[in-house]
């Protein structure tokens, strides 16, 4: 699991780059120019989840192979969507946590389709597994968005926005919310 921590280290920091614009504001994956990742720290991870992965991967070696999975993928488009969901399936028997779920539901969305990650998302509405959080209604709002139910999209967004306490997020959720009028 070491190595796991490792590569789940090296593999997000090498993001690290790319995940902020000039002003300091979050650029959302599928915007960020995958060139100004850190290649070599993309290399060091996938060399240490190599070193993890005979043993069985814990949670951060799953962690990480998600990340692999992303940082071996030329575009968001070109990711294996079907992979990352598996490999939160087996994050969510290794180390449940309502997190975990809900990114699972994104990467449900980006293999089959909104429909079916909404409904994985309002299973956590329903159970109050994320109170408080800003996640929640941020990407419950993307859902509605790619199924055409903008009113209620922005409502989830305005939402996300006043439950977020980052003011540079906060500002995204906001121009999104007022894209969809």
């Amino acid at each position: 699991e070491v190595h796991g921590l490792l590569a789940l280290c090296e593999l997000t920091a090498a993001r690290f780059p790319a995940r902020t614009g000039p002003d300091g504001e979050p650029v959302l994956l599928e915007d960020q120019d995958r060139r100004r990742w850190d290649h070599a720290a993309i290399h060091r991870g996938l060399a240490a989840l190599a070193k993890a992965a005979p043993h069985g991967l814990g949670p951060y070696g799953l962690q990480a192979a998600i990340a692999a999975t992303h940082a071996s993928a030329p575009s968001v488009a070109e990711t294996d969507w079907d992979r990352i969901v598996l490999l939160y399936e087996a994050l969510g028997r290794v180390a449940p946590s309502p997190v975990a779920e809900l990114n699972r539901a994104v990467a449900v969305a980006m293999a089959t389709g909104p429909e079916p990650a909404l409904a994985i998302v309002d299973e956590l509405v329903a159970t109050d597994r994320l109170p408080g959080s800003h996640l929640v209604p941020t990407v419950r709002g993307e859902l509605l968005t790619r199924l055409g139910r903008f009113g209620e999209a922005r409502g989830e967004l305005e939402l996300a926005a006043r439950l977020c306490a980052n003011e540079r997020e906060r500002s995204v959720l906001l121009r999104k919310a007022a894209a969809l009028d």
